[in-house]
This record gives structure tokens, sequence and C-alpha cells, in this order.
């Protein structure tokens, strides 16, 4: 059995009478592509926040690789190899593609101002590091070309992919993905779909939050569905379709 790298126990977060995760748990096998689905308002946004530690939980715990990290910043958790994307990119749209995806590393030491001044050759090849990773990056999700280009002109699927691009800059061990079809043409879509499976070849493993059932059924394995705050079905995609309470949550969602 493959260790987990991120366990969940117990997990809680309510905003006022609303208990939008609702003690959940669940474990993410190391090196998987674990699908996180279920209906609007499900709970899945929070959970991704719970996780990446844009909030904090009221009880419950998170390990990844080992480390608590519930309560910890975002910051901390990104060094620590646990990084995450939105559904709606967040680029610097007045930098270049190059410019926000060297922003990525943490701790760079250009990020002084005295060691502009003092160390100019250690900044000046952390810099020529930097940019070189970020070519290679931007080669791999196909953006290079577009090096030069503002992110604000980008397309809904580039910028997906970009976001995807910065994420790789810290060489991450799990990657949130957050509805990353959304907005997507199927031609990028099927490119975004391909840069997953490689990078899963690679050893990186992923928790997705997706609506696209065809995506889901394509690449993750296993599935863990959400509904009013609560997990209800972990397992295998392929018995997804048939498991009653599943149903009932999406039917309940359409007849609502």
């Amino acid at each position: 059995m493959t260790e987990a790298i991120l366990q969940i126990r117990a997990l809680v977060r309510s905003f006022g009478a609303l208990r939008a995760v609702d003690n959940v748990a669940f474990d993410v096998a190391a090196g998987t592509i674990t699908g996180l689905i279920g209906p609007n308002g499900a709970g899945k946004s929070t959970l991704f926040e719970l996780i990446s530690g844009g909030i904090k939980p009221q009880s419950g715990e998170i390990t990844f690789d080992g480390q608590r990290i519930d309560g910890m910043s975002p910051d901390r958790i990104f060094r620590a190899g646990l990084a995450r994307t939105f559904q709606i990119p967040r680029p610097f749209p007045r930098m270049t593609v190059l410019e926000n995806v060297m922003l990525a590393p943490l701790g760079q030491p250009g990020e002084h101002f005295w060691k502009n001044w003092f160390s100019a050759g250690a900044v000046a090849r952390a810099e020529r590091t930097a940019r070189d990773k970020a070519m290679e990056v931007l080669g791999f999700t196909g953006l290079a070309a577009k090096a030069s280009d503002l992110a604000g002109v980008l397309s809904g699927g580039q910028q997906k992919l970009l976001e995807l691009a910065r994420v790789l800059m810290i060489e991450p061990k799990l990657i949130l993905l957050d509805e990353p079809a959304a907005g997507v043409n199927p031609a990028l879509l099927e490119d975004i779909i391909d840069k997953i499976a490689a990078l899963h070849a690679r050893g990186i493993g992923f928790l997705i939050v997706e609506h696209n059932m065809d995506m889901v059924m394509r690449l993750c394995r296993p599935v863990i569905v959400l509904a009013q705050g609560k997990v209800i079905f972990q397992g295998e995609p392929e018995t997804l379709r048939g498991d009653a309470s599943v149903l009932d949550a999406y039917l309940g969602e359409v007849a609502a």
C-alpha cells in the first residue's frame, strides 16, 4: 500500500450556523491523482482553503509529508512542497509571463534590499538560475513562446497553465488543482490533461477539485465525494456512478 502524503483527520470548519466542513477524514496516497468532487456548496473550496492555509480549522488535524500543517501560514505550507492553483487564475497581469513564474520560488536573495548592494553577484546568479528554470517550466507547459507577453493578455486556459508553471518552480510533492477544466476550451483542456499525466509519471501527486466528470474518470484514482460538508464516498471512479449516496447528493442538487 502506498504511504499517505496527506492525511485529513476529523476536520471541522463552520461559518455561523453553516458547517462547511463536517468531520472530514481521508488520506491522499503519495504519487496519486485523487479526485475531489461533489455538488455545489459541498465544501470543496473550503477544504482546499483549509489544506493550503488560507483559513484555519476549528478542530481536526492536517498532516502533510509527516508534518502537522493545520494552523501553518500558506507560505510555510508552500515551502514544504504542497502547492495550490486557483479556479480563477491570479496572475500579476502587468508583469510578463516569465516574470510571473520567476516570482514563485521563496527566499530568493534579491528579496532582501541590502543584498542587492552587498551581494550583487549572488543576487545575479540566483536570478539567472531562476530565469533558466522558469524557461524550462514554460517550455514544459507550452508557454515558452509567451514568455515576454503580459500575463493579463493570456487566454483563460493559458492562465491555468501559467498557474501550473508557477507552482512547478518549487518542485512540489503534491499539487492542489482547483477546477483546472473550468472555462477552458476542449483543445487546451486536452493539453492540461496531458501535462497532469506527464507530471504524475514523474512522481508528483495531485488532489483535484473538478466538475468535469470526463476528466475525473480519465485521470483520478481514487475519487472522494463531498456533500453538505461530509465525505460520502471514497473509491474507484468505476463504482461511483452506481453509488446511491452519490446519486442522491447530485439529484438533490438538481431538484433544488
